[in-house]
């Protein structure tokens, strides 16, 4: 019979899934992102949700084999690309000039999200201080993948001040690296290691092995493959299809470097595409490669995700409940990142942030994800085998510390990271609406969302009379000391 012919097999019904919703959301790319001011994640983790076990039950990929392993080196290679993508893509010679700003946010904002997200923890799930920060170090990072769908490649994006959307985006780049050593605080005092053994294993081997290491291998990694592209292309070695693959294969190779050294992934894929962007040379710079690369790789992702969250955990397993929850992903989103970076802004700690609306944006715009369930894997991994190698399916001979850490760690960072998607994903479009309405009748656009050049106005834009007169200000006195300096 004719049903005898059809074999539905897991890869399979994955091509067909996946390829469905790429083919679908590519046709109303340009409607989607400049009419509805959307990106790809929070439709992908939805679409990945109504395919996955908890809707129709098409893609199910714990019960295809996706263990630990699996999701660690998945999530590794995603946010990987992205950082290198980042570093690319950052103008030439920006922390020479952006220092400062990019300082507070590696500095200040991340230890006192770190520490802030570690108080609300502890007392929401009742845990001890140590699973407590090693959670809180999960979700730390500003995802450079979320990151990437909002400030790139949309309407919605040009209307951010490039200022902006730069620092943002080498905040999102490097502090998935930098947020290792806030990890391995939480690990070595779970482990009730000693003074000397928290100062090796921290210091020695995390911050100055793992990381700066990390920036130097990078860096000579991208100079490098930066002399021989430049050789190659001023003799017309290089062919076309070469020259578009360049990025991904460089970014790949970088991360997989990292990992055979024992290095810091993340900084390495980073300051590897900053190192070979020296001098403004980009493979890409012309092309869209990033683009495709962000639609096939990072919504792939996404679905996953989307398929992967473990529902059944997130209502009474340990102190975890759904109002709990919910409870802690307000707290985060409120005070993770807002408080401090308007204080900063307050004391002009943060020179390319120049009105207070900027200082909201910059405080909300925090996203976790990709990365975030990267250290989640990880964690999970330092605490079952202390390497960075996880087991298919977590343990159940671990010490009770260890146990109840490894079953607190994935539940919440998934429902915090689902809760990050949506908002920020969806922060594009009450941005929007809002600005729409606030507009004068005459300016509106006939649509909300179809707002062209002359109506693309944004709240970024609309500063008080106080804040332009301050500005301004500023600009003449920074005038004056430059002429000064020229006589």
């Amino acid at each position: 019979m004719a049903w005898s012919q059809l074999e539905p097999t897991p890869a399979h019904l994955t091509y067909a899934v996946l390829t469905f919703f790429l083919l679908l959301y590519a046709v109303f790319s340009l409607q989607i992102r400049n009419r509805l001011h959307l990106s790809e994640p929070p439709l992908a983790t939805v679409f990945g949700i109504i395919v996955g076990p908890r809707g129709i039950g098409v893609l199910e990929p714990y019960e295809w084999g996706f263990g630990d392993g699996v999701v660690h080196e998945f999530t590794r290679l995603i946010a990987g690309i992205q950082c290198f993508a980042v570093g690319l893509e950052l103008p030439d010679g920006y922390f020479r000039s952006k220092w400062k700003d990019v300082a507070m946010l590696l500095g200040p904002i991340m230890t006192f999200g770190w520490v802030v997200c570690a108080a609300f923890i502890m007392i929401m799930f009742e845990t001890d201080i140590a699973t407590a920060l090693i959670i809180s170090a999960c979700l730390t990072p500003t995802d450079p993948v979320l990151a990437a769908s909002v400030l790139s490649n949309s309407q919605f994006s040009t209307r951010i001040p490039k200022r902006i959307r730069d620092l943002l985006s080498s905040e999102s780049g490097c502090n998935d690296g930098v947020s290792f050593p806030f990890l391995y605080i939480g690990l070595s005092i779970l482990t009730k290691a000693t003074l000397r053994g928290i100062f090796k294993k921290w210091f020695l081997i995390t911050v100055l092995y793992q990381c700066a290491v990390g920036v130097i291998l990078g860096l000579f990694v991208g100079h490098v493959f930066n002399r021989i592209y430049r050789f190659s292309s001023s003799r017309e070695m290089i062919g076309r299809a070469s020259y578009l693959a360049f990025y991904l294969l460089l970014a790949v190779f970088s991360i997989g470097l990292a990992s055979i050294l024992g290095v810091d992934d993340f900084l390495v894929a980073f300051f590897a595409g900053l190192g070979f962007s020296h001098g403004g040379n980009s493979p890409t710079a012309d092309t869209r490669l990033p683009v495709i690369i962000d639609l096939m790789c990072n919504s792939t992702m996404f679905v996953f995700f989307g398929a992967m969250i473990p529902w059944k955990s997130f209502n009474h397993i340990e102190t975890i409940t759904p109002l709990r929850l919910l409870g802690i992903l307000v707290l985060i989103l409120l005070f993770r990142r807002i408080p401090i970076v308007y204080s900063l802004y307050k004391m002009k700690w943060l020179p390319n942030v120049k009105t207070t609306t900027e200082a909201l944006f910059c405080g909300h715009f925090g996203p976790m994800g990709v990365g975030a369930l990267f250290l989640a894997m990880e964690a999970r991994a330092q605490l079952e085998t202390d390497t960075s190698l996880p087991l298919p399916q977590p343990p159940t001979d671990l010490p009770i510390d260890k146990k109840r850490a490894v079953t607190l760690v994935w539940p919440i960072i998934s429902f915090v990271v689902l809760g990050s998607i949506l908002v920020h994903g969806m922060s594009t479009l009450a941005i929007s609406v809002g600005s729409h309405f606030t507009r004068r009748k005459g300016e509106r656009a006939p649509l909300i969302g179809a707002e062209r050049d002359r109506f693309s106005r944004m709240v970024f834009d609309e500063d008080d009379a106080e804040e332009r007169e301050r500005n301004e200000e500023e600009e003449e006195a920074e005038y004056r000391t430059f002429l000064h300096s020229r006589t």
